[in-house]
């Protein structure tokens, strides 16, 4: 049985050299948080902005005297599509931890370190959410975790002020 949904596939080459423009591409997918089909082909499931986005890299790669092409397609079975939403999965599962771990260490701070490890927290699980395409649970625990944390704000402050002469 052929996958069940549309990817949008980048086919690129870059030349080695200047490194920088290879390195920059590279950064510019983990972000969107492609699945690494091969050297130099990576997918993400298609919809108008994932295709956008590999549009906007396949740009920089022609510009970098590099080549790009950009691919509509279906995996050839239901196993390499999951195989494609568990690579991607796994890569936001171990970030959606780090915002666990970092909101449970940060319980025990001060308030206004606090609130501002909140609003970090929350940019991150937006930056995060941006490329999870098939949310795991950890999702919703970092969710919690974060809005545990932000609930707790405050409340040293109040018992602090309660409990001095």
């Amino acid at each position: 049985m052929a996958g069940k949904f549309e990817w949008v596939l980048l086919s690129y080459r870059l030349p080695r050299e200047p490194s920088t423009v290879r390195v920059t591409v590279w950064r510019k997918l983990k972000r969107l948080g492609v699945a690494q089909v091969l050297d130099g082909l990576v997918a993400l499931p298609a919809d108008a902005r994932t295709r956008e986005q590999l549009e906007w890299i396949a740009d920089e790669v022609l510009a970098a005297k590099g080549e790009a092409t950009i691919w509509i397609a279906r995996p050839g079975s239901r196993a390499q599509e999951q195989a494609f939403a568990r690579q991607m999965t796994e890569a936001v599962v171990s970030d959606y931890a780090t915002v666990m771990v970092a909101a449970r260490e940060a319980l025990d701070i001060d308030d206004v370190a606090r609130r501002r490890t909140v609003a970090r927290l929350r940019r991150e699980l937006a930056r995060i959410r941006s490329r999870d395409f098939f949310p795991p649970p950890e999702r919703e625990r970092a969710q919690r975790a974060v809005e545990k944390l932000a609930s707790n704000a405050g409340k040293n402050s109040k018992t602090q002020a309660r409990s001095r002469p």
